[in-house]
């Protein structure tokens, strides 16, 4: 796996995160650095129906099988998708991972960490991303921006002081302290998820760029 890079990007809803995922795929195209985009749950035959169910606005699930669902995608999409993608020598840039499950479900659904965390090591092992980016934005700007996509989707609909607890959980994972406690998230750049689009793409680039010059020094907006 040494020889590709697991680039993740994170946030609360309506972040920007995948209009970024996508543009830095672009971008390597053009530049000719091989990529391949994933997301969280999906990306496999098995994460695709899983997400199907968690997505759904009508279905009503427990929050335990909730995180176990999440979990079954993130074994399968490792394993099947970016782990082999990393042994190419790939750039996996994934829509959602770690940070996520410890926002959403510990914080947002208040399921016990540790419990979360062992079922995170047995879906993942030792996989280990090379960078987080994190996109901030205030929960409820961001939940403007996915309303004006359309109607929201189950974990949308979850409430605003969901949502306030789960965009708290992300900021406190900028903390230097909080990463040296969870080394399984790898290091994360909080990146200001404000502005428009192409400002954004400038400030993902800039961070690329410092944590790997050799591979993305020459990527541009």
């Amino acid at each position: 796996m040494a020889d590709g890079k697991l680039i993740v990007f994170e946030g609360p809803e309506g972040a920007g995160k995948t209009t970024q995922l996508r543009r830095l795929s672009e971008r390597l195209a053009s530049d000719g650095i091989q990529s391949v985009a994933v997301r969280e749950p999906g990306g496999t035959p098995v994460g695709d129906a899983i997400r199907e169910i968690l997505l759904d606005p009508e279905r009503e699930i427990a929050d335990a099988t909730e995180a176990l669902l999440f979990m079954a995608s993130r074994a399968e999409l490792t394993a099947r998708e970016i782990r082999p993608s990393l042994a190419r020598g790939t750039v996996v840039l994934l829509d959602r991972f770690f940070l996520s499950t410890y926002a959403y479900q510990v914080a947002g659904r208040g399921l016990a960490e540790e419990e979360v965390r062992a079922a995170n090591r047995l879906a993942t092992g030792d996989l280990v991303p090379d960078l987080t980016l994190l996109l901030d934005i205030a929960p409820r700007e961001g939940l403007a921006r996915a309303d004006a996509r359309g109607d929201r989707d189950r974990m949308e609909k979850s409430g605003a002081e969901f949502h306030d607890r789960v965009g708290a959980a992300f900021r406190k994972f900028a903390d230097k302290r909080w990463q040296d406690s969870h080394p399984e998230c790898g290091p994360i750049s909080l990146i200001d998820g404000t502005g428009d689009e192409n400002a954004i793409f400038d400030r993902v680039t800039g961070v690329l760029a410092r944590a790997f010059p050799k591979l993305f020094g020459r990527v541009r907006s």
